[in-house]
């Protein structure tokens, strides 16, 4: 056992695989160690929408995040079309996937139930149909509404995100502006 001490490790040829230990072992970096290069977690994507955009009362509406405020695959996130993020070519492996939206009734003392589902190729990817929140007892005007996952995606899944408004007089609402939708690929 001993320490090797050296700036630079390449294998012979200049290209294939370089090998750290063996199945089993454990590879230690020790705290304060600055790993740069090609660890990152990317594709990643951030997107908001810019304006209100209304809810019908108690229907599955996608929500339209029209704003990027980055996307590391340029393009991988729609924010026009289909305002869903694809996973690129080459790229699939474990996401976080996270939401925030506001969802406002308009009217005070009036929104019964608010939820959120982000759906993967169209499915729910949170609790089966997503995370509702219930205010039937003691009704509200706006709430923010939130998930995360973690989820398995290849090349070509999509990631969109859904809510649903129960207003107590039925006339829906809206989701406010600067909610957020994102995800990043995670290391390993």
């Amino acid at each position: 056992m001993g320490t090797i001490k050296t700036t630079n490790i390449e294998t012979i040829t200049g290209s294939g695989t370089l090998t750290l230990g063996q199945s089993g072992e454990t590879i230690s970096v020790p705290n304060g160690v600055t790993i740069s290069g090609g660890l990152t977690n990317t594709p990643a994507f951030l997107a908001r929408n810019s304006a209100l955009q209304s809810i019908s009362d108690d229907t599955i509406t996608k929500v339209q995040f029209n704003s990027v405020v980055y996307d590391t695959e340029s393009g991988a996130y729609d924010n026009v079309t289909n305002y869903r993020f694809t996973v690129p070519s080459g790229q699939g492996g474990k996401y976080a996937v996270y939401s925030m939206i506001t969802i406002d009734s308009e009217v005070s003392s009036n929104l019964d139930s608010a939820l959120i589902d982000m759906r993967k190729n169209n499915s729910s990817i949170v609790g089966g149909g997503g995370n509702e929140f219930i205010f039937l007892n003691n009704p509200i005007r706006l709430t923010p509404v939130s998930a995360f996952a973690a989820v398995e995606l290849n090349a070509g899944d999509y990631l969109e995100v859904y809510c649903r408004i129960e207003a107590t007089d039925a006339t829906g609402g809206r989701v406010l502006s600067n909610s957020n939708f994102g995800a990043y690929k995670l290391i390993g």
